[in-house]
Order: C-alpha cells, then structure tokens, then sequence
C-alpha cells in the first residue's frame, strides 16, 4: 500500500546505515557507508560532519524508485558527540566524537561542583559529567579555542546536524541531551549555568515523536522527518525494551546494556533515561567493543572472518590472556577517560588463536560488569537477553558472551537496530502505529538463540574476578603514561 514504507537512518559512529523498511519491519533495501576517524595525542577523535549527510542522499537516490511509497523518515545517531556551528549551520570545526577525552580536566572541574544529591534530584542517578559530556567540550572551547566558541551558535548532534540540512529546521531531542534534562526531559538551568554562554547554544528541545519538517530538495523532497532520539536509545527499543522487564545488549563500535524498568535504585555509574513514551531504560555504555575487534584485525592484518575462525580454534581448557579492552577510556561503570587497555598472562604458549579468543573474552567481561550494574539499578535480572547490532553476527563471539554472562542471548533478526529503531519511532510518530510499544511489539524478531554452557561460566567468574581487579590494580599506572605521553613524548 502507498505511503506505509519507512526510511530509518542510523548515523553511527564508523558508517551511516539507511534503510527502507516496510511495516513488518522487513528490510526492502539498504545502503550503508563508512567513513574514517581522525585520532590525535591528548585523547582527540574527530569527524569530519559533511561524511555523515553525503550518504543520506546517496541512500535517497538508491532507493528513488520506491520513494514514492515512503510516509516518513526516523534519524538516530551516536552522542555524545558534539558540532560547533555557525548561525548559518556550518561547522566551525570537526565533530568532537564521544570517544574523545580532551575535556577530561574540564569534566572534573565540572563533576566536582555538582552534589550527590542533586545528581539524584535531576537524573535519577549518581550520573557523572565525564569527558564527553557537551559542558565539558563547552567549557574546553571556552579556554583552549576561544575563537571557536564566540563564532558558535548552536553545539549539536549529528542527528541534528543532518536534520538541519535536510529540513532546514533546527530541533533536538531530551534524551539525546541526557545531563542536560531532567527526568521529565525538560532541560535544566542549573546544570546550563555551569558554563557561562551554554544556554544560548543549546538546540531548541522537541518531542521524540515530533514531526520537525520536511526534506526540502532531492529524491525524497517533501517526505516528513521525525525528530528522533540518539542511537543507544532506538537501538535498545529495536531490541524490545518497550515492554518493563526486558533486557538487552547492543553490540557496535562499543557495547551498550540496557534494562526497561520503572524501579529506580540509584547506582554508580549507570545512566537512567527519563520515562519517554512510558518507557524507562537503565543504561550502561561502554567504551569499546567492536572498535577493539576492528582495532586488534587491523593491527595483524586479520579479516573478521579470520579473527572468529581463530578465536574458534582456541583452547578453551585453558584460560587466554586476559584483555582490558580500554582503549580509549572506559564508560560504564567506571567512567574513567585515562584508564587503557592490558594484556594480563601472556606466555610463550599463548597463540594467534588464543589473542582472538581474549579480545572476545575482554569485550565480554566489559559487557558482564556493565550489566551488573545496569541490573542493580533496575532491579531487575533477566534469564535471557533479546541481542542486536552488527557485533553479534559471529556466532563463536556470541558464545562467548553467552557462556561469560549466563545468560540466553536472543539476537533480534534485523542486523541494524538502529534503523530499525528510527524506522520504528517514525511510525509512531505519523500515527501508522498508536504509540512506540506498539510498532516495535509489530516488527522486532529474533532469528537465532546461544545458549550458555554454565561449567564455563563458573570458569569464567573466576577471570572475571581478576579483570576487575586488574582494572583497579592498573589505574595509577595508566594515568603516570598518559601524563608521560602527553608531556615529554607529545608532538611540538
């Protein structure tokens, strides 16, 4: 039928993922392109902007012929990630990605002039400002690029950004901006006037659901455009968190746990999203999942092919060295943006296969202590856990979580819950399905069940006793290279 076809676009933080759904949630077709990162000393990671928007209109091309039958179009994208942009929409300088921890000394500065008991009042949850917080790259501005922030009228999202330049109307969402809103999503003035001049860059807050405008030139011209929210959110909703309970666990450039819950039981380190179309998540984001996959392939010339077909050919009656796959930093639930990664017991017996296996494994126990207390922030323990994201299409990869965790891992059948999330909330936000829970009750299914093998899983505690520690054990000794890296070895 005309006009019940649904464009879902996911501005990731490797690759911008489009595609055209139908309203069972069946990808009709898809475009996907990746873009390069751009890493420097003292933590920076940025992006060029114009990478994310060219994409977009390659994927409208691609699907013109089937246009025509699209009712509207969802954006998702990855926070925390910040644009600095002119009054005319142009960005004054490239993207700070939520990888980057330039604005370490500014966040503590920030953290420490915040209470335990406002933390609590305004989110919910002991939540810290870390590194990628937007007042932190504010405040960084303020002081290390003063010229930046006088010529700065908004600092934006990349889903924002993209909706500026496809709709020409500036709008951004509450829990794309969390640490700025409350639990009712309204932004918080107390929080803006920690750094002077923040409140007048903020983007104007709209509903998730709202319908900010529509695309005004190109194949998709006139197509509505919903606002949307960030990625870890639709992407969490396209695994089935729209029902009290669930459990899930997206799987990307980092990995992400989340519970819908209405409990609320404070917990370091945890994020709780505002109730937002009745439904509340507790989040725990890491720092790196498949960026440490991606990272350990490229570094020994190994396809993720290759890196499963290894990890698969190790022997797991012995332990692989154990990773800390902090390697750039580490968010839930430690926030800490000096922490780096460790190989602990490497020997002369280790093997290639036993390296693939421990970057697996590390990746897994990162997941595991999120998800501890992501769990305890809820209140909630669930059996089995619905799965998504294109980090869990390696069968021996998913085992392995499995078998750490303890749990089943249900992976939903689209591969890219992102767009299915975009797609999804677009939906609801044209009235082609009643409410949010409704659309994703329609199009998330799972294609697959891992169940754990629990004799590994008891053997697994025991490492995953030691990760911890070691976490801890290695904090000063992180902090002494870092201060070394960034002095005496920084470039002029």
């Amino acid at each position: 039928m005309a006009g019940e076809l649904i464009i879902g676009i996911d501005v990731g933080t490797t690759a911008v993922k489009v595609g055209l759904l139908d309203q069972a949630g069946k990808v009709r077709d898809h475009f996907g392109h990746a873009y390069p990162t751009q890493r420097g000393n003292a933590g920076i990671v940025e992006q060029d902007a114009e990478q994310w928007l060219r994409p977009i209109e390659t994927a409208f091309t691609k699907f013109s012929s089937e246009v025509s039958d699209v009712a509207a179009i969802g954006v998702c994208s990855q926070v925390n990630t910040h644009l600095f942009v002119d009054r005319a929409g142009n960005p004054l300088a490239p993207a700070i990605l939520w990888q980057d921890g330039r604005a370490d000394a500014e966040a503590k500065e920030l953290d420490a002039a915040v209470s335990l008991e406002q933390r609590i009042a305004w989110w919910g949850a002991p939540m810290p400002i870390d590194a990628s917080h937007v007042l932190s790259r504010m405040l960084w501005m303020v002081r290390h690029r003063p010229d930046i922030w006088e010529q700065t009228a908004w600092v934006m999202l990349p889903k924002d950004y993209c909706i500026l330049k496809l709709t020409g109307e500036l709008a951004t969402d509450g829990l794309s901006n969390i640490g700025l809103v409350d639990q009712n999503l309204h932004v918080i003035p107390q929080v803006l006037e920690l750094v002077p001049g923040a409140a007048e860059r903020v983007v104007p807050v709209r509903d998730v659901l709202a319908v900010v405008g529509k695309v005004q030139s190109g194949p998709a011209a006139g197509i509505p455009v919903a606002n949307g929210t960030m990625d870890a959110w639709a992407g969490l909703v396209g695994c089935g968190v729209t029902t009290a309970g669930t459990t899930a666990y997206l799987s990307g450039t980092s990995e992400i746990l989340g519970i819908s819950s209405p409990k609320l039981h404070p917990t370091e380190g945890v994020i709780v999203f505002p109730d937002c179309e009745h439904i509340r998540i507790h989040v725990g984001p890491t720092q790196s999942g498949g960026a440490a996959k991606l990272w350990y392939g490229e570094l020994t010339g190994q396809s993720p092919t290759e890196m499963a077909a290894n990890a698969a050919a190790s022997d797991f009656s012995r332990p692989a060295p154990i990773f800390i796959p902090h390697l750039q930093g580490e968010r839930a639930p430690i926030w800490k943006a000096h922490t780096r990664g460790v190989f602990l017991g490497l020997d002369q017996r280790t093997s290639r296969a036993d390296m693939a296996r421990s970057i697996y494994e590390g990746v897994a126990f990162s997941a595991r202590m999120a998800l501890e207390a992501v769990e305890q922030s809820a209140g909630v323990s669930s059996r089995a856990i619905n799965c998504g994201g294109g980090g869990f299409q390696s069968d021996i990869w998913n085992q392995i979580r499995a078998d750490i965790l303890g749990r089943e891992l249900r992976r939903v059948a689209v591969r890219d819950t992102g767009i299915l999330g975009a797609a999804g909330i677009a939906s609801a936000a044209i009235g082609l399905h009643g409410s949010v829970s409704s659309a994703f009750d329609q199009i998330v299914g799972f294609d697959k069940i891992y169940q754990p093998d629990m004799a590994l899983h008891k053997r697994y505690d025991t490492l995953f006793d030691i990760y911890v520690d070691a976490i801890a054990a290695n904090e000063d000794l992180n902090r002494r290279f870092l201060d070394v890296a960034n002095s005496a070895f920084a470039e002029d």
